[in-house]
């Protein structure tokens, strides 16, 4: 064990590192495999074991702290909606009478039939709504 030197066992434990990060896709085993990586360069310099250990600790944490909140931010982006996910919640123009037995509306360049979300509205021609949701091929507005 003493022939070989502390900057490969650090090299090693890097690449132990990288196989759960691997296996699991968990990067915080990145950010310690990193991390393990500036603790052999560290050694290779002739760094003692116990700035070795800091280098890997302070770079790891500082990984940690700064690297995940990015990548949790660019993660939560919302998805690209479509068809008739993407038709909710957009703006519609009534065409004729809409109220909650029945009517029709432009949506998206297209006429659709439509019905109020709430059965006692009505909404006149030439009225905008808001689609809420999409019942088979009636908008549900309001």
């Amino acid at each position: 064990m003493d022939d070989i030197d502390a900057w490969v066992w650090w090299l090693i434990g890097a690449v132990g590192l990288g196989i759960p990060l691997v296996l699991t896709a968990m990067p915080e085993f990145g950010m310690f495999a990193v991390g393990a990586v500036a603790a052999a360069v560290t050694a290779a310099l002739g760094g003692g074991v116990v700035a070795q250990v800091l280098v890997f600790v302070i770079v790891s944490v500082a990984l940690i702290a700064v690297v995940r909140p990015i990548a949790n931010r660019h993660r939560d982006r919302p998805q690209h909606r479509s068809g008739i996910d993407a038709l909710k919640g957009r703006s519609a123009v009534v065409l004729e009478r809409v109220d909650g037995s029945g009517g029709r509306i432009k949506l998206a360049g297209e006429i659709w039939s439509a019905r109020t979300l709430d059965t006692d509205s009505v909404f006149e021609p030439g009225q905008s709504v808001d689609v809420v949701e999409i019942d088979g091929a009636t908008a549900v507005v309001m």
